[in-house]
């Protein structure tokens, strides 16, 4: 029997994420290991997320390492958080499966957004998702935060914020969906493109893997992150710039939403458009034509 190696990095969730591809490839017969890898993101602790793309010179600075593992034969897959996997992936990696999708909402811990006041410090480490909720709350503060979810929960307990923004699907991973205070629907703050699915990365034409992995594809969520990962694709492909985007399934066609901020949540341009599931990847560049026509492109850093 064949057994694939699968690259993790090394966070509680991340760590959650492979082991829960790991149990689905053993309840297909298919034995396993992971191999866990510290990437640049994990390496570099003291500069803003925003910032770390900036300061290392890469885009997929929780990636690279671990795609540089699977290009050298060293690990047969990858389990990413989709969130956090650039669209422009290296010569010879695909994105072979994408699993059923858990909840895509951005979550606030802490507080509701009725319960926030001015002056109430906000941690959270996405440029997307402090223009939006300086926009939901003016008068709130914006303060930067790092670490994995734990790290973030023990801060926010410490009384260092008044409130965090994590994704619910990382709660809910980890069994923690109690500490939500309130999950904010996509059309109320735009979540992070592929935010809730994961990735299989692997390695194009490595048929034993793409075989063993095949039967964990859910074909609706993959072409929903297809369309939102082409409308992010049309606008510079980073996952640290205040854009925000959702497919969700209407029978046999998808409906994308997306917003575009400007870094102080004053400017909002937002859009949406429908296409049939087959043509996924056109609908995120025509929804990104339409953005960029209503001058969402100058809203974003250059």
């Amino acid at each position: 029997m064949i057994e694939l190696v699968i690259g993790s990095r090394g966070s509680k969730l991340a760590l959650w994420q492979a082991r829960y591809i790991a149990a689905q490839l053993d309840a297909l017969g298919v034995k396993t290991r992971i191999e866990v890898i510290k990437t640049t993101g994990d390496k570099i602790t003291d500069v803003a997320l925003a910032r770390v793309g900036e300061v290392s010179g890469l885009k997929g600075v929780f990636t690279k390492e671990i795609e540089e593992a699977l290009l050298d034969g060293s690990i047969d897959l990858a389990v990413h958080s989709l969130k956090d996997l650039p669209t422009e992936l290296p010569e010879g990696l695909t994105i072979g499966v994408v699993p059923v999708r858990e909840d895509p909402r951005d979550a606030l811990v802490g507080k509701t957004l009725d319960e926030l006041k001015s002056g109430d410090r906000i941690g959270t480490g996405s440029l997307r998702r402090a223009a939006q909720i300086r926009r939901l709350k003016p008068g709130v503060e914006t303060v930067d935060i790092r670490g994995n979810v734990d790290t973030r929960l023990r801060k926010l307990d410490e009384g260092q914020y008044d409130a965090i923004i994590l994704a619910c699907s990382g709660l809910k991973r980890l069994g923690l969906q109690d500490r939500i205070a309130q999950a904010l629907d996509p059309e109320l703050m735009a979540p992070a493109i592929g935010q809730g699915a994961l990735g299989i990365e692997v390695r194009i034409g490595d048929g034993v893997t793409l075989e063993a992995v095949a039967p964990l594809n859910h074909i609706p969520t993959h072409l929903a992150v297809e369309a939102e990962r082409a409308l992010l694709e049309a606008f510079g492909g980073g996952c640290q710039i205040p854009l925000g985007g959702h497919a969700r399934v209407d029978g046999d066609d998808l409906v994308l939403s997306a917003a575009v901020f400007s870094h102080d949540g004053a400017t909002l341009i937002r859009g949406q458009d429908t296409g049939p599931m087959t043509e996924a990847k056109e609908l995120g560049r025509r929804l990104a034509a339409s953005l960029k026509a209503k001058g969402a492109d100058k809203l974003l850093p250059s």
